[in-house]
């Protein structure tokens, strides 16, 4: 189970660890933190050194109600961070947070490798066919409705069933514009209670029929400090509990804001499958 990552084939048969870098002021975790090049490089230089395999970057907040932003205050942000990352660590492998087929573009343009698209392909018409001309492996997210409603009052007959149909249709047009590399993210927190979300980590290895690589983002997300009445700021150890279930139930990809633990929390399972 290979990605061909700008021409490097990276192995998703060991669980990869991808770091995030929010380059938002309003993302719910670490919005704000990374706000000029030194912050930015330290923060890359860090997660790489505890053995990121990609790292995420995200110029538009997806956090339940968050304000939407316009394109191109969104590639403002987000090009010359690319830039900077390519220049100081030609070796990185980039994904780019964007549900947005121009701001994809213009990234992969600048040296970024892989699409992380919140939305799967749903608020952008011209996504699929941009990253099908570009070839890039597509990280593709199930999301019911907007990030600005998505929380309101989700309903699903059957979560785990809608999603897996969700993407069986999607991959589906993906595969007839010929893009091969497509990983699918159940979308943890995105239009779903944390009933919904506990109901698909417990269900995860049946998107494995799917034959696509599963990316599970779980990180001090609000299913798990809501659980256990504590911030997102004292989620970690909870962050690595749910990473350990999602790797016995075959996530490919972990996306985490604490690089190192998840590793470990990778190392740990192997010595087991």
């Amino acid at each position: 189970m290979t990605i061909n990552c700008k021409g490097t084939l990276v192995d998703l048969s060991t669980p990869k660890v991808m770091g995030i870098l929010n380059i938002t002021p309003d993302s719910f975790f670490d919005g704000g933190k990374y706000k000029n090049e030194t912050d930015i490089l330290n923060q890359v230089e860090k997660m790489l050194l505890e053995g990121a395999t990609f790292i995420d970057v995200g110029a538009y907040s997806s956090r339940p109600g968050a304000k939407h932003i316009a394109q191109e205050i969104e590639l403002q942000r987000i090009v010359p961070v690319i830039n900077l990352l390519i220049k100081n660590f030609p070796e990185i492998i980039i994904s780019v947070d964007t549900f947005r087929s121009k701001v994809a573009q213009e990234t992969i343009k600048a040296g970024a490798a892989i699409v992380n698209d919140i939305s799967g392909g749903k608020m952008d018409d011209n996504m699929f066919a941009t990253v099908a001309n570009l070839q890039v492996p597509y990280i593709l997210m199930h999301m019911l409705g907007t990030p600005q409603n998505m929380q309101k009052n989700p309903v699903y007959k059957d979560v785990t069933q809608e999603i897996i149909s969700f993407f069986a249709a999607q991959i589906h047009k993906l595969h007839q514009l010929k893009l091969n590399d497509v990983i699918i993210d159940v979308g943890f927190g995105f239009g779903k209670t944390i009933h919904h979300n506990f109901e698909i980590l417990k269900n995860l290895s049946l998107f494995k029929n799917l034959d696509a690589p599963i990316l599970a983002g779980i990180s001090r997300k609000s299913m798990l400090y809501k659980t256990l009445d504590i911030s997102a700021q004292e989620a970690l150890n909870a962050t690595t509990s749910a990473n350990t279930i999602a790797l016995l139930n075959g996530a490919n990809i972990l996306r985490v804001h604490d690089v190192k633990e998840a590793v470990e929390a990778v190392k740990i399972v192997k010595q087991i499958l």
